[in-house]
């Protein structure tokens, strides 16, 4: 499925309805009453046997009876049928249905999926709904309400969620532009329908419910595009173990652990929400009023000190932040208030304060430059009705320009005096909320949005220069273990593994039997840890398989007889490989840590941080998808701190953040660059001194048997396209896709352009571009987009030379291209290098069509055009020059 198809899908000028009915408890009756009360303009076309006219409208027999092709059709039928259906559709011509049938096994789904590939057909559901679109009319479900025009797309998985988010939108007023029920997704699934609705101009914001994904690496590839532009919000079942299960049992697939997701939603820069309550609140900031927030601090002015207390410490308990009033700000209060020595945040102007002192103290502060978020609370008052003074809010913060203004939200507690008063802030575009802890609730959607969307933006530093990769020597040794048979690794077998990334690891040895762990240990050195190697046994200390200070050889030979006797009394049927032993390492005032790589069904690997402990579960960790990079680091690290899988312990040395983040993304390129690495456990990591070192590891190998990347969910840094270019003056520089850490110099880069040659790439005169514009040229996303750089080594470090960028549309046919190249480098070859690579690229993507426009006066440009075979046509209107070139010859 293609956005163009799917744009088609979403485009019909005219329905048919197989198995409609006259009979009012069938689907069929429902859809057919549905389409024509929508005001849908185009032919609606009734297919059955059973009836000459359904709805007054004439029907046909069957589906080769029709008497035009339908644009879409709806299958109200039994789900035996419906293959033969799909069938019959697709010798129809018609190209595009909704499934509204449920109770598919997962053989019978694929036959679906099968059939409707082989058919031409391309297919919503089954189990789902039907299809909205407000504004055409079409309602092409069985829903039992209708969805207002709007700028909100809402996609779900589950039908009964779309007639309660229905239901509710009535009742507030909120409209749609698209509503699809996706059901069990046999063949239209998240992925394409994102990328439509991500570049659609009627949709303002996306909602997703969902049950689960079954491509995800497609998934965070069109959200990430999306969410740069709008907001999408996901509600994701399934949080516990037993709500997973319920969840695939509904819509199939692979279920995945609740704290992937989330990692997931995050760095895909989206916003999740809990619940449908939280949906909603999320839909009323987010979605309608689509602003991003430019600093998080809230203010809260309040007619009644407990709802003030309230939001406080909701909005704390959530990490959200209190703004500090200035002095000048609490001045003019005090000239405001009657209690002038009390003036704080919560600003508190008392449960008499008439509509003027409202309006007062609401002027001072949508004015203080401090202020840069407001949440106005509001108690019933006796002096007033409470929608008075909602009129004074929306009038008095829409007497401000938007740009000059804070973000302002309101709460009105209460139900019959409120409800008056909530109506006035919604006419006025002012989000407003039943309770205190409902808006600070919403606020921080905002917060957690804006957090997520600066992680797309942010640049990571650079590795320190003194860690060093061989993955070539590193990728040997897996190999030989797997032509060994060897799928587990102990820790000295997966000590030089880790050491070739640049992970230290503890000195071990190995000894075979309790007489020969006695001279491992008086060779190294006591006090001695001496460690069970057992593939069948996950948790060593847990069966006593771990033992530490041990002080003497004779010691150490009793402790791993008995160990052994112990073992084989628990666990008759394991295999003992032997015993490791490690000098002790010294642990006062040290933290120890874990880290662990672990393969979901879904997403691939996922790395998880946390303490040291018996077992690192999801429920244990912080999550996080690899390739990482020092920046993304940070984020797991603070997320493992935040929720307390890291605890802060008062110890002589904190952890070194840097050099923690280093350790993770090393063990991130490890997984990224050996696919054959099933899982891998660092426990314990002993944090001291500023430095971290591997006490005991675990590595399991499975060999990978898909070539490509496609194992991991986020296209991780191509570095196989890398290749020393030579130039025409005779010197050599790095041709390579570009990397989030390049920001820097590319900024020198573009400083280095003249106005000319910045006028011939942006067709006009540009200021200096900013920060997240750099990001978004640096940080892009290998799977749809390519930028190359050629740069060379300076004694001020890399300097950039030159930049092609290519930008494939989500159907992979056409790929737009962009070439500059330094001012004062030109004449070197670089424009010819830069554009090879730019065709070769979208070759290998198998692009269809590269083309590019330019302005007449880049001769250049047009002539090395020519040379590489586009067609090269003048478009005078324009002032315009477009070049074409057809990849398929």
């Amino acid at each position: 499925m293609s956005v163009k198809r799917i744009s088609q899908f979403f485009n019909p000028r005219s329905v048919a309805v197989i198995g409609a009915s006259n009979q009012t408890n069938r689907a069929g009756f429902v859809v057919m009453r549905n389409l024509l009360q929508g005001g849908f303009n185009g032919p609606i076309m009734p297919v059955t046997p059973k009836y000459k006219a359904v709805h007054g409208v004439l029907a046909y027999p069957d589906i080769a009876s029709l008497p035009q092709v339908p644009d879409l059709a709806i299958l109200c039928t039994n789900k035996h049928i419906s293959i033969a259906l799909i069938k019959a559709l697709g010798e129809k011509g018609c190209k595009h249905a909704i499934l509204i049938a449920s109770g598919f096994k997962e053989a019978q789904k694929q036959a679906l999926q099968q059939a409707a590939k082989e058919h031409g057909v391309n297919l919503l559901g089954p189990n789902c709904l039907g299809l909205l679109i407000p504004s055409i009319g079409l309602n092409a479900s069985f829903s039992h309400t209708i969805a207002s025009p709007g700028k909100l797309a809402f996609i779900s998985q589950s039908a009964a969620v779309c007639s309660t988010i229905l239901d509710w939108a009535q009742n507030k007023g909120i409209g749609f532009s698209y509503f699809v029920s996706m059901g069990d997704c046999c063949d239209i699934d998240f992925h394409e329908l994102i990328d439509f609705l991500g570049r659609d101009p009627k949709t303002q914001a996306i909602l997703l419910y969902i049950d689960n994904i079954a491509n995800a690496r497609s998934f965070i590839s069109a959200a990430r595009a999306a969410a740069v532009n709008k907001p999408v919000i996901a509600i994701k079942t399934g949080k516990t173990n037993l709500g997973a299960a319920a969840a695939q049992l509904h819509t199939g697939g692979y279920t995945s652990a609740d704290a992937v997701y989330d990692a997931m939603f995050q760095r895909a820069g989206m916003l999740r929400v809990n619940d449908l309550r939280e949906l909603f609140a999320a839909t009323q900031t987010l979605a309608l009023h689509p602003k991003l927030l430019k600093k998080e601090h809230l203010t809260v002015l309040t007619n009644g000190g407990g709802p003030g207390v309230m939001s406080v410490d909701t909005l704390i308990q959530s990490s959200g932040r209190l703004a500090t009033l200035s002095e000048d700000t609490i001045q003019q209060l005090n000239k405001v208030m009657p209690q002038d020595d009390m003036i704080a945040n919560p600003v508190d102007i008392f449960g008499d304060s008439d509509p003027s002192r409202y309006q007062k103290t609401l002027e001072i502060l949508l004015k203080a430059p401090e202020v840069d978020n407001l949440l106005i609370l509001h108690s019933p008052s006796a002096l007033a009705p409470s929608e008075e003074y909602a009129k004074i809010i929306v009038d008095t913060v829409n007497a401000l320009p938007k740009m000059q203004r804070p973000y302002v939200l309101t709460n009105f507690m209460g139900e019959d005096a409120a409800y008056a008063a909530r109506k006035v802030c919604n006419l006025g575009g002012i989000p407003t909320y039943r309770t205190p802890e409902g808006a600070v609730g919403a606020f921080m959607h905002l917060v957690q949005y804006r957090r997520n969307q600066k992680h797309l933006t942010q640049t990571p530093e650079s590795l320190p220069q003194s860690y060093s990769v061989d993955n070539r020597s590193a990728k040997k040794m897996i190999k030989q273990h797997l032509l060994d048979e060897q799928s587990y690794l102990s820790t000295y077998q997966t000590r030089p593994i880790l050491q070739h990334y640049g992970i230290d690891i503890i000195q071990t040895e190995v000894a075979l039997t309790p007489s020969e762990a006695k001279e491992q240990a008086q060779e190294l050195g006591f006090p001695i840890a001496l460690k069970l190697i057992s593939p069948s046994i996950e948790s060593k200390s847990d069966v006593g398989g771990v033992v530490l200070n041990l002080n003497d050889g004779d010691e150490v030979e009793q402790t791993a007889f008995a160990m052994l006797l112990r073992i084989k009394q628990t666990y008759p049927d394991a295999i003992i490989e032997g015993f490791s032993l490690q000098k002790m390492a010294p642990r006062a005032g040290a933290q120890e840590l874990r880290i662990a790589i672990k393969s979901d069904p879904c997403f691939g690997p996922v790395i998880l941080l946390g303490e040291s402990g018996t077992g690192l579960s999801y429920a244990q960790a912080a999550v996080a998808l690899p390739p990482l990079n020092m920046n993304l680091a940070k984020y797991l690290i603070a997320a493992a701190q935040d929720k307390g899988f890291i605890k802060d312990k008062h110890l002589p040395d904190k952890i070194d953040k840097y050099t923690l983040c280093a350790l993770l993304t090393r063990v991130s390129q490890l997984i990224v660059d050996q696919p054959d690495i099933a899982s891998l456990e660092l426990n314990p990591v002993l944090a001291i001194d500023g430095q971290f070192l591997v006490l005991d590891a675990m590595m399991t190998l499975k060999k990978y048997q898909i070539k490509g990347t496609k194992r991991l969910c986020i296209r991780p840094y191509p570095k196989e396209l890398e290749q020393i270019i030579t130039l025409k003056d005779g010197s050599t520089a790095l041709l390579r896709p570009i990397k989030p850490e390049d920001e820097a110099a590319h900024r020198e880069f573009d400083l280095s352009l003249s106005k000319e040659d910045r006028y011939k790439r942006f067709f006009g005169e540009l200021p200096d571009f900013s920060h997240e514009q750099l990001a978004k040229m640096t940080q892009i996303d290998y799977d749809r987009e390519m930028a190359f750089i050629v740069s060379k080594e300076t004694s001020q470090g890399w300097q950039t030379l030159g930049v092609s960028r290519v930008l494939m549309d989500p159907d992979n046919h056409e790929a737009e291209f962009a070439i500059v190249i330094r001012s004062d480098l030109k004449g070197l070859g670089l424009g010819r290098v830069l554009m090879q690579s730019a065709i070769d690229h979208c070759k290998n993507q198998q692009v269809s069509i590269i083309s590019g426009i330019t302005l007449p006066e880049n001769t250049g440009m047009i002539a090395l055009a020519k040379k590489l075979g586009f067609i090269v046509k003048r478009d005078f209107e324009e002032g315009t020059v477009t070049m074409a070139l057809d990849l398929t010859t």
